[in-house]
């Protein structure tokens, strides 16, 4: 398949953008507060119309990680379903299922966040990286770009997966 790496150049881009769309402008700031409560860590959420403060656990972390990853999913999948047909790029539904699972399922692990049981502070611990995760100076937020990277790495992985009997029209 002579077209593959040009699918997955694009299915990469596509799903990108989709990340940073979901990211940043489609999640809530409710959820991107919110998604890392515990009960051992709660969260104070202060609604900016109301000025409300309601505090946060466990259970509703966990609520505010998966609508956030449910919606960022579904705006990859809506980016890269357009542009792939904008680009006529026709993508197998298994393939793309498969891809997007791996997207929301790695994103949520990532991003339920909970101080000293998150698994990207546990992994950034054992690879000594620890310190930089823990940065917030110098414009600088450790946890968030190790978040990125992780991100744009299961990406990678999600694109090659759904080039799998990819075809152009």
């Amino acid at each position: 398949m002579q077209h593959r790496p040009a699918v997955f150049a694009a299915l990469l881009g596509l799903t990108r953008a989709g990340s940073a769309i979901g990211d940043f402008w489609v999640q809530s700031d409710f959820c991107a507060r919110v998604k890392g409560a515990s009960d051992d860590h709660p969260v104070t959420y202060v609604d900016p119309a109301t000025e409300e403060k309601t505090t946060h656990g466990t259970a509703d972390g966990r609520k505010a990680c998966l609508k956030h990853c449910l919606t960022y999913t579904v705006t990859q999948a809506i980016v890269a379903g357009v542009g792939a047909r904008a680009l006529g790029i026709k993508v197998h539904p298994a393939a793309a299922a498969a891809a997007l699972a791996i997207s929301f399922g790695t994103h949520y692990a990532a991003d339920r966040r909970v101080p000293g049981k998150g698994l990207l502070e546990k992994i950034a611990t054992k690879t000594g990286k620890g310190g930089f995760y823990k940065l917030a100076d110098f414009g600088m937020n450790g946890a968030f770009h190790l978040d990125s990277a992780w991100h744009h790495g299961w990406e990678t992985v999600a694109a090659v997966v759904a080039t799998t009997k990819a075809t152009t029209r």
